[in-house]
């Protein structure tokens, strides 16, 4: 691996990202990234971009299904455009009941149609830079053959933006280490299972691409757990438990729980949740757990934990921006 890189998580709304992002900037930070929840992950990225003048930004992710790939396309090429090189077009599948339920979008083959998204967005790319004539696209899922000199934004003078995809399932993560340039790692995962399941994975699919695993960025976005005093660290434990419970009770995510033994304790959290008693999984949550899914320093001390447990595992790890990013400054 290469030195880590250490990135944060901003705000995705508009109002408070410009001034998130400028103060990760001048804390030293090397990369910003806006999630997908209330807001769009995307509509922030023009204004971090204004207000910064050389920190990476990107989506830790955009959803990947509820846009045209030809939108996703637009939206990245202008952001890598007004960014003058720097932004990362982060994507997700996300559930089959938001996309269903929420945004009303088909749901059938998610990990072929992902396939499908990162390579048509490489196509189109292709016709805005002038490296292919005309798109010629033609996938199960999408297909493109149109583009007029009116909607041609035309070639970039930096790089194409950068693609990083989200990955639980063996196909995605596969998928990043052939066609991507990073993987986000959930943050239900821990540095062994990264090491010992991801990693291998990544370079499966690196095998298939006529790549190496070092062309694709491993991010890491673990549970933290510090705080300026005992009262502060005690809350922040508590809330990552509960995090832990809440992710350990969903059967997509019991793959982690199996390497490590916790079976039993994620089928025990399945059947609470159920019942909705949340109250009583965090109980379930060991210190075994929690040690090996959260990282706990206090802030000054949190960067160098940070090295320690994933230096030899991710290319990049999100830590939280609050505490003033003393970490940073240590």
């Amino acid at each position: 691996m290469s030195d880590l890189q250490i990135d944060a998580m901003i705000p995705e709304l508009s109002d408070e990202a410009p001034e998130a992002a400028a103060r990760a900037e001048e804390l030293g930070f090397d990369a910003v990234w806006t999630p997908e929840t209330a807001h769009d992950a995307m509509l922030p990225h023009p204004l971090v971009a204004e207000h910064t003048d050389d920190i990476d930004m990107g989506t830790r992710i955009t959803l990947a299904f509820t846009r045209s790939p030809m939108v996703l396309a637009y939206n990245a090429w202008d952001l890598q455009r007004y960014s003058e090189g720097r932004f990362t077009l982060g994507m997700g599948t996300q559930v089959k009941g938001h996309n269903e339920r929420r945004f009303s979008v088909e749901w059938k083959s998610p990990g072929p149609r992902l396939r499908e998204v990162v390579e048509s967005l490489r196509h189109i790319w292709d016709v805005f830079a002038g490296r292919r004539e005309r798109p010629e696209y033609d996938g199960e899922f999408y297909s493109f053959s149109l583009m007029t000199e009116t909607f041609d934004p035309g070639p970039l003078d930096v790089p194409d933006p950068g693609i990083h995809i989200a990955g639980v399932n063996e196909y995605n993560i596969r998928l990043s280490g052939e066609l991507c340039d990073g993987l986000c790692m959930h943050v239900f995962n821990t540095p062994e299972y990264a090491a010992d399941v991801i990693a291998p994975l990544v370079e499966e699919g690196a095998d298939r691409g006529g790549r190496s695993l070092e062309d694709v960025a491993l991010s890491a976005s673990p549970f933290v757990v510090t705080g300026e005093n005992d009262e502060e660290r005690e809350q922040s434990r508590a809330e990552a438990r509960r995090q832990i419970a809440f992710y350990g009770s969903t059967r997509t995510y019991h793959d982690v729980l199996e390497h490590h033994g916790w079976t039993e304790v994620g089928q025990e959290l399945h059947e609470l949740s159920k019942d909705q008693r949340w109250d009583e999984m965090t109980d379930l949550v060991t210190d075994e757990m929690l040690a090996a899914f959260a990282i706990e320093a206090p802030p000054d001390e949190l960067l160098a934990e940070a090295k320690k447990v994933y230096g030899d595992v991710a290319d990049r790890i999100v830590l939280p921006l609050d505490h003033g990013g003393a970490f940073m400054r240590s």
